[in-house]
C-alpha cells in the first residue's frame, strides 16, 4: 500500500509564513487541482481550521464539491470565466463568485441571473500581459461597460495575474497597468470591491503585489517556484520494501538506462515509480541550467529507511525502484519514505498527521 503522508504542522507554518507576507492582505485558498494533491476538501478544511474563509477554484465540480462537504458560508470564487449556460446555472445555484473576462461573458452571466430574478456576485478579469483570460488592459472602455451594462451582476471584484517567474519588471509592468485600470474605474465613479493580483509566486516576491488580497495555491504545500527556502514542503511518499536481495558485481539492474554493479550489493525494491509520480518535478527553469540541475536530481534520488538514506540504482522506473541497502539494517515489509510533488501522485492513499 502507497501513502501519501500530509503533514498539518508544516502546511499551518507555510500559512503562517504567507500571512507574514501578505501584510493584512485577505487570502484565498487556492485549492482547484484537487487541492494540489493534498485533496480539496480535506486541504480546505485545515485551511478553514487556520481562518482561511474564502477559496478559489477553477471548475464548477470544484464548488460543488466543497459546498457539499459543508462550506456553505464561504466565499467560493471561480477563476475562469464561461459562456456555458448549464455551467452558469449551476454556479448561481452553488452561490459562486463568477469571473467575467470579456463583453460576452458578463453579458451571459446577466442573462442567467435576470431570468432568475436575482443578482450574482463576479469579480472582473484583466490581462496585464499572461494571456490567458481577462479584458485586454488597453482596452478599459469594455470593462467600464461592464460596470455600466449588467444590472443582475454584482462587481465585488477584479483581478489580474502576475508571472510566476523571476521578472520582477516584467511584474512591475503588469502592476502598474492594473493599477491604471483600478484608477480609471474609480474616475469613472465605480467602486472596484476587492482587488488583487498575485499568486504564491507574486506574493512571496514581489514588493507591492499583496494589495487587498492574494491568491495562494502551491505555497500552502511548501511547493511554490522559488519559494521552496522559506517554505516547509507538505507532502511525502510511503511504500513498503517488497524484496531484499543479494545480486552479485556485474549484475545488471534497472530497464531503461541499466546500470552495471561494481561489486556484490544489497538491493530492496519499492512499488513506486514515475507511473506514480516519482521524479516528476514542476518546471523551474529553462534552458542548459535547468538541464543540469534536473540530470543531477536524476542521478541523486533517495529514499529514507528507518531514518537512513538509501540511493536509487538506476533510472526510476515505471512501477518500482531498486534502492542499494548494503549497508543498512532492513527487510521486506519496512516502510520507504521518499519525496515526491503531490500534484502528480497517482495510486497514493492519503493520509494526514
Amino acid at each position: 500500500m502507497r501513502k501519501l503522508v500530509f503533514e498539518k504542522a508544516a502546511i499551518k507554518q507555510n500559512l503562517n509564513i504567507l500571512k507574514e507576507h501578505a501584510a493584512g492582505a485577505v487570502i484565498y485558498g487556492a485549492v482547484s487541482g484537487n487541492g494540489g494533491g493534498a485533496g480539496i476538501t480535506r486541504l480546505a478544511q485545515i485551511l478553514r481550521d487556520e481562518g482561511i474563509s474564502r477559496f478559489a477554484v477553477r471548475e464548477v465540480e470544484e464548488v460543488e464539491a466543497l459546498r457539499s462537504a459543508g462550506f456553505v458560508q464561504e466565499e467560493i470564487l471561480v477563476l475562469r470565466s464561461t459562456t456555458e449556460r448549464e455551467e452558469l446555472e449551476r454556479l448561481v445555484d452553488f452561490n459562486a463568485v463568477c469571473t467575467i473576462s470579456s463583453v460576452d461573458t458578463g453579458l451571459a452571466l446577466n442573462a442567467v441571473a435576470e431570468n432568475r430574478a436575482t443578482v450574482v456576485e463576479a469579480h472582473i478579469q484583466v490581462d496585464t500581459g499572461m494571456g490567458f483570460g481577462g479584458f485586454l488592459a488597453s482596452e478599459p472602455e469594455k470593462i467600464l461597460l461592464a460596470y455600466r451594462s449588467l444590472p443582475n451582476v454584482a462587481l465585488s471584484g477584479i483581478y489580474t495575474q502576475i508571472h510566476s517567474a523571476p521578472r520582477p519588471r516584467i511584474a512591475q509592468e503588469q502592476l502598474k497597468q492594473f493599477q491604471a485600470i483600478v484608477d480609471n474605474i474609480h474616475t469613472a465613479g465605480f467602486e472596484t470591491g476587492t482587488v488583487h493580483a498575485a499568486g504564491s509566486y507574486a506574493l512571496l516576491h514581489y514588493d507591492g503585489a499583496s494589495l487587498d488580497a492574494v491568491r495562494a495555491g502551491s505555497a500552502i504545500l511548501g511547493r511554490c517556484r522559488g519559494g521552496e527556502k522559506d517554505l516547509y514542503p507538505a507532502g511525502f511518499g510511503e511504500a513498503k520494501i517488497i524484496e531484499c536481495r543479494w545480486l552479485p558485481k556485474g549484475h545488471i539492474v534497472g530497464a531503461g538506462k541499466s546500470v552495471v554493479l561494481r561489486r556484490p550489493t544489497r538491493v530492496a525494491v519499492i512499488p513506486v515509480g514515475y507511473q506514480n509520480g516519482l521524479g516528476i518535478i514542476r518546471p523551474r527553469d529553462t534552458g542548459l541550467i535547468a538541464a543540469l540541475r534536473a540530470w543531477r536530481w536524476g542521478k541523486n534520488v533517495f529514499v529514507r529507511i528507518a531514518g537512513q538514506r538509501a540511493r536509487v540504482i538506476g533510472q526510476i522506473g515505471a512501477e518500482e525502484i531498486i534502492v542499494n541497502v548494503t549497508n543498512l539494517k532492513c527487510s521486506a515489509g519496512d516502510v520507504a519514505a521518499f519525496d515526491i510533488d503531490p500534484l502528480f501522485a497517482r495510486g497514493f492513499i492519503r493520509e494526514y498527521r
